[in-house]
């Protein structure tokens, strides 16, 4: 289960340089730790190689991917102007398939912010704060 995570981890966490044949390739590493308590921290790490730093989904490892990453900031325009906190959270911690999604190409980040230090309680935190900073980059 650990290499499971471990892989899916490095999915969303680093890019390699462009291959012989300029195909980007995702180079697999273990999730490191980051602090819990800041969403813009975890969103560096752990979000923007795939959603960008801005939250638009051209991260680096956006072309890798089979599909392109949500634009994060008109999660809440899409929803008749509220957030879909809910939905959001869901789509961290993996208890759904988020449609824009299709298959589960985002790693399920609530198996994974469990196995980091701090356990099910700072993994909650994690997700929460993670879910509260992608709330803010909702264009208005």
């Amino acid at each position: 289960m650990r290499l499971l995570i471990t892989i899916a981890a490095g999915l969303a966490l680093t890019v390699a340089g462009l291959a012989q044949d300029q195909k980007t390739q995702i180079k697999r590493v273990p999730a490191q730790g980051s602090n819990p308590g800041s969403g813009v921290e975890m969103f560096k790490q752990y979000c923007a190689p795939c959603h960008g730093l801005d939250g638009k989904g051209a991260g680096p490892a956006a072309a890798a991917l089979k599909k392109a990453p949500a634009d994060l900031t008109l999660l809440a325009s899409k929803n008749k102007g509220k957030f879909p906190g809910a939905m959001v959270n869901n789509a961290i911690v993996g208890a759904e398939i988020a449609a824009s999604h299709g298959s589960r190409d985002m790693p399920v980040w609530g198996d994974i912010f469990k196995s980091l230090a701090g356990g099910q309680m700072i993994a909650e935190m994690r997700v929460k704060n993670l879910t509260s900073y992608v709330e803010s980059l909702q264009q208005k």
